[in-house]
């Protein structure tokens, strides 16, 4: 039987796997930029809206059991911010115009998805068990990424969604297993960091994990050749 292609498997690395992931990343690099930086402007454009403009009364999300055995841990605040550098790397490894206008398409029907959810059915956290004012950086986050917009957590959407396609990539290239395996390790930090720091609870973050494996899974049975030399 053959092994589920999503997971890291192990493979033989090429001797050339490294020359190919840094013709990958400097091609295009000033288009990358310049797009992935509109492209997230353009969706906290969006975020912003729906969460100052709703349809409907804001749904306070339940707290679960599994939320008791995930303790608030403020420095993994690190960990959540460091999504924002975590999703351009999908699209900072393709090679053509083409494959990163497709790519940002996918992602922003991701986004697309979420906000939908946002708008016709809002939700927020309840309030934290601690107080995270006290602790540097969160005032700043509270100010930025408000608590609200819950459900799904869009930031374990678009984390588990370019997990997926940096994993694909990695296989691509073949690249030795360690990187597949630190990929998974990321996006698991992720989402557990989503919870720890109380911007979500941890039903947020599994309907995040399942929209964004579900646009993945789609994009990648519609768009095989993205990635392809």
């Amino acid at each position: 039987m053959n092994r589920p292609t999503s997971l890291p498997v192990a493979i033989s690395p090429t001797p050339d796997w490294w020359a190919d992931l840094r013709e990958r990343f400097w091609r295009l690099l000033p288009l990358k930029a310049i797009g992935i930086s509109a492209f997230m402007w353009l969706f906290f454009v969006g975020y912003f809206h729906t969460l100052r403009h709703p349809a409907y009364p804001v749904f306070e999300m339940p707290r679960t059991s599994l939320d008791a055995l995930v303790p608030f841990q403020p420095e993994a605040l690190l960990v959540y911010g460091s999504l924002w550098f975590y999703v351009g790397i999908a699209p900072g490894l393709l090679l053509r115009l083409r494959e990163l206008v497709v790519y940002g398409l996918w992602a922003a029907a991701l986004c697309g998805c979420g906000l939908f959810f946002f708008y016709f059915w809002p939700t927020a956290v309840p309030a934290p068990d601690v107080d995270v004012s006290a602790y540097p950086g969160f005032a700043v986050l509270q100010g930025v990424d408000a608590a609200g917009n819950a459900c799904p957590s869009l930031h374990v959407a678009t984390a588990v969604f370019t997990a997926i396609w940096v994993d694909r990539l990695m296989r691509l290239v073949r690249a030795p297993g360690a990187w597949r395996w630190a990929n998974v390790i990321w996006v698991l930090a992720i989402a557990w960091s989503t919870v720890a720091i109380r911007q979500h609870v941890v039903l947020d973050a599994l309907a995040g994990a399942a929209l964004g494996t579900a646009l993945a899974a789609l994009s990648l049975w519609l768009s095989p050749w993205i990635g392809r030399r």
